[in-house]
């Protein structure tokens, strides 16, 4: 299962690995109530709620998430992402679920060849990899995706060989509010 925090909508997918298949199950969004407004407990506890309601459904054997980048920039942002990500840990955790982070440069290495991809060019490789009608929205989605994609990647060796072939899918646009 991989996961994009966020504290408005975190994405979500999963994927069932075999040797030589990636099947997409579902992938979604679990969006978090403008209502909370600045009350961040409350978000959190949405989000804490809506992973176990996936984790329950789906008993994935990994949670997948890409390492936290902070930008110079905007540190707030990174320890705002820092209190999303503790409480998919936490989720993972108490569901004996063990996370596996992975670098945004690798994650868009695996997924599109290029580390440097824009979120334009994520969206596009896992369309065209999952065989969607149209690329996974919000980008969210795919970021989440692509994170479960490089973890099976990581699992059958080299980052640049094999390529497991197109499976079925499952799209869900789960929302709680």
């Amino acid at each position: 299962m991989g996961v994009d925090p966020g504290l408005n909508a975190t994405g979500y997918g999963v994927v069932e690995c075999r040797p030589g298949d990636v099947r997409l199950l579902e992938a979604g969004v679990i969006r978090l109530p403008r209502s909370h407004g600045d009350n961040l407990p409350a978000r959190l506890e949405t989000l804490f709620d809506g992973l176990r309601e996936v984790m329950a459904e789906f008993h994935p054997q990994a949670m997948c998430l890409e390492e936290v980048y902070t930008h110079r920039d905007y540190p707030r942002t990174s320890v705002l992402m820092g209190h999303a990500r503790g409480v998919i840990c936490l989720a993972a955790r108490l569901a004996s679920i063990p996370v596996v982070s992975f670098p945004a440069k690798r994650v868009k290495q695996s997924v599109t060849g290029n580390g440097n991809a824009s979120k334009t060019q994520v969206q596009r490789a896992v369309q065209n990899f999952f065989s969607l009608a149209c690329a996974p929205h919000p980008p969210d989605v795919a970021d989440a995706l692509a994170v479960a994609m490089c973890f099976a990647d990581s699992r059958r060796g080299p980052p640049n060989g094999w390529r497991p072939r197109r499976g079925s899918r499952r799209v869900s646009r789960r929302t709680h509010l």
